[in-house]
């Protein structure tokens, strides 16, 4: 069958759908929906956006999902799949048991950062998979892949989708949880992150974990809650001191338990250690145990070792100083009281932390970039009375843009950056 035949059936099937909840004939639904009956399903199988628009509004249903139903191989949400060379690629057909073939692929494919195709693997190891346990793990496989691809709204939905299964083991279960819990932290729902982070910490405190997965499990349900409480320092500055002092017990217990991690198993975890290591430094310049000049220091020197990330190899260790110089921005931001100072140190920060967040194609970095980069522009306008111009080039446009798209909470500080940046067009 081809697309558009496709495209045809699903949309009939949707009008069909519409017809039944709104108890109505063709002709009427015709009607609700403005247009002629004969001329509900077009050619191409594809309807113009006010007809879908006004078929979220007949069915009560969201956008992304009258799109997603409309749009075969498109993701929860209306979120597209790997583009078609990936899907050719995971549809040879494996030798041996199919759901373990397909999930180690999946596997694999993540850890060669190849996150599209290791969407495609984990989709099909789910399509084929016998147990609850094995519809959990693909779901897994599926999260972690799209939080590659900086859709974090779409790897929380497939996390959601197998904390759904039934049956399945305690320790999967527990992984599902952590990385949900992560998913909300990234989008900013700190509220739900440290309540499902928390829960596994006092799951931990009662059974120490006994597992390799385990003992990551809970190295990242410290590392998750400490920063979504390093975060609410500033959403909640009423009991900022409180989520600092908190934070900083959490990071620190973090960092020494994925360095212990990194001894045992694999050294790649001393650079979410060093993530901690950073974000230790911000809150104990809040706790007023450290110096914000001497903190600002330490952190401009560990950027020392990624002069040119382009030299370096993406990983958890350049990540970690990506991270670095947003602790940078935001300990600037809340101590330096100097508006040349602050620029600088704004400047120096941002730069390297956009140059590391393109050698990774870290979204979520992007996002505390251009967050930062206009707090800084909003300082320099309350300090002069001018606004600070932000050029933007066709790669920068583009960025800002797909920062937009995976994160709602950055929306409208995208439009305002958009609205006073000077666009320079490549010719």
């Amino acid at each position: 069958m081809d697309v558009r035949t496709v495209r045809r059936k699903r949309l009939e099937q949707l009008l069909e759908l519409a017809q039944a909840y709104q108890g109505c004939s063709r002709k009427e639904l015709a009607r609700i929906l403005g247009r002629d009956r004969t001329k509900l399903v077009p050619a191409s199988g594809v309807p113009k956006l006010d007809m879908v628009i006004d078929l979220c509004r007949v069915l009560d249903w969201p956008v992304g999902d009258v799109a997603g139903f409309l749009w075969p191989g498109s993701a929860p949400g209306g979120r597209q799949c790997p583009d078609p060379g990936d899907a050719a690629e995971a549809d040879q057909a494996p030798e041996g048991d199919e759901f373990e073939m397909r999930e180690t692929q999946s596997r694999d494919a993540q850890r060669r950062g190849e996150y599209s195709l290791a969407v495609s693997f984990a989709r099909q190891a789910a399509a084929v998979a016998g147990t609850s346990e094995q519809r959990a793990l693909a779901c897994s496989r599926e999260a972690v892949a799209w939080d590659g691809l900086g859709h974090y709204t779409v790897a929380l939905e497939a996390e959601q989708r197998g904390l759904q299964e039934s049956s399945i083991s305690p320790e999967l279960r527990r992984i599902l949880e952590s990385n949900l819990a992560n998913a909300y932290y990234t989008l900013w729902s700190l509220t739900e992150a440290r309540s499902l982070s928390r829960d596994l910490i006092d799951w931990y405190a009662e059974d120490p974990p006994a597992t390799y997965r385990d003992r990551c499990t809970q190295a990242f349900s410290y590392y998750v809650r400490g920063n979504t409480l390093r975060r609410m320092i500033c959403s909640d500055r009423d009991l900022a001191r409180r989520h600092a002092e908190r934070a900083f017990a959490d990071l620190e217990i973090s960092r020494d338990l994925y360095r212990s991690l990194a001894k045992d198993f694999d050294e790649s975890f001393a650079g979410i250690a060093n993530t901690c290591r950073g974000a230790i430094i911000e809150t104990e310049v809040v706790l007023g145990r450290r110096d914000a000049t001497e903190a600002l220091e330490r952190l401009a020197e560990g950027l020392d070792s990624v002069v040119d990330p382009e030299q370096c190899s993406p990983g958890d260790w350049l990540e970690s100083f990506g991270w670095w110089c947003i602790f940078g921005c935001n300990i600037a931001l809340r101590h330096v009281t100097d508006e040349r100072d602050l620029q600088h140190h704004m400047a120096v920060f941002t730069n390297k932390a956009d140059e590391i967040a393109d050698r990774m194609n870290n979204w979520s970095l992007r996002e505390r970039v251009f967050t930062m980069q206009f707090a800084s522009h909003q300082r320099f306008l309350d300090w002069t009375g001018r606004t600070l111009s932000l050029t933007l080039d066709n790669d920068d446009v583009k960025s800002l843009v797909g920062t937009m798209g995976r994160f709602p909470t950055f929306r409208e500080t995208g439009w305002k950056l958009l609205q006073t940046a000077r666009v320079v067009r490549d010719e």
